[in-house]
């Protein structure tokens, strides 16, 4: 069980996000790495493909990051982390939220060669949902090294002016232009800091820090995998369906009205002691 401390919390929101050891055990690490080889072969265990496959074996170009989004509703073995009560109450505690819930996860591989991640600011991709607070949790699969692309983070940025999403996200040549342009008009020299943790360790990081990874020069791959979680209070902002990520997310809006539906956007935590029922039996085998 992971839990995080006060001192955590006011480090957290100083500098925006939060270097953490022993997400998940080596076991672990290795029923989940089996699992990314399924996935990006398009092996689905429960049948459901997930709602963003930006990779697959044969077709993807291979100079470009894996990802998938979602993985959690295809594959229970990444079901069993990104839906753990005890991360949920640890982002909830983390954005002084009543509760969190899964938004979405990442399933991200990024091979020996692969390109960069451009740098951006999760939240500003996210008015179709209110509050649109974001909080993210990020765990390695490999040991990171910043020659191999770890995820690094802009200190204090989540303090920054709020920008518009701009560039390319897979694979620029310039991939920290934004972030930088950005801190011009802040007139701030930006502080990065590289996630350089061992395999089974990670960070959580606030919706509006920079954040970006360089290529993988290093000689072995570097998978990750993230689970972006949302205020347990939110709903749909109809106005917005059509923005940022709300083209693909939209389609599980109900009729009659705004609620956020658990079935696929469970709550994790909540300071009541509520946790969507329908989680433990999903995740039995």
């Amino acid at each position: 069980m992971f839990s995080v401390t006060q001192d955590q919390i006011n480090q957290f929101n100083e500098d925006g996000f939060l270097i953490v050891d022993r997400l998940i055990d080596d076991d672990t690490v290795e029923t989940l790495r089996a699992c990314y080889e399924r996935l990006f072969c398009g092996e689905f265990e429960t049948g459901v493909r997930p709602d963003e496959v930006n990779w697959q074996q044969e077709t993807g170009d291979p100079s470009l990051s894996r990802q998938i989004c979602n993985g959690w509703k295809a594959d229970r073995d990444i079901a069993d982390v990104v839906l753990r009560e005890d991360l949920g109450k640890a982002v909830a505690e983390l954005g002084g939220w009543p509760g969190a819930r899964i938004m979405i996860d990442n399933v991200i591989w990024k091979p020996t060669g692969a390109r960069s991640l451009g740098h951006h600011q999760d939240s500003a991709y996210l008015d179709w949902y209110s509050p649109s607070d974001l909080l993210s949790c990020w765990i390695a699969l490999d040991e990171t090294t910043a020659d191999g692309g770890t995820i690094e983070f802009v200190r204090g940025s989540h303090k920054w002016k709020h920008s518009m999403p701009e560039g390319e996200f897979h694979g620029p040549e310039e991939y920290r232009k934004y972030m930088e342009l950005a801190a011009e008009r802040e007139g701030v020299e930006p502080e990065i800091v590289y996630v350089e943790v061992p395999k089974g360790s990670g960070s959580f990081h606030h919706g509006w820090t920079w954040h970006g990874s360089g290529p993988n020069k290093a000689a072995r791959p570097r998978r990750s995998l993230v689970l972006h979680a949302m205020r347990s209070d939110t709903e749909y902002v109809p106005a917005h369906l059509s923005d940022g990520m709300g083209h693909v997310y939209s389609r599980y809006k109900r009729l009659a009205d705004n609620t956020i539906d658990e079935n696929y956007f469970p709550v994790l935590w909540r300071n009541d002691g509520y946790r969507t029922p329908g989680i433990d039996a999903y995740l039995a085998r």
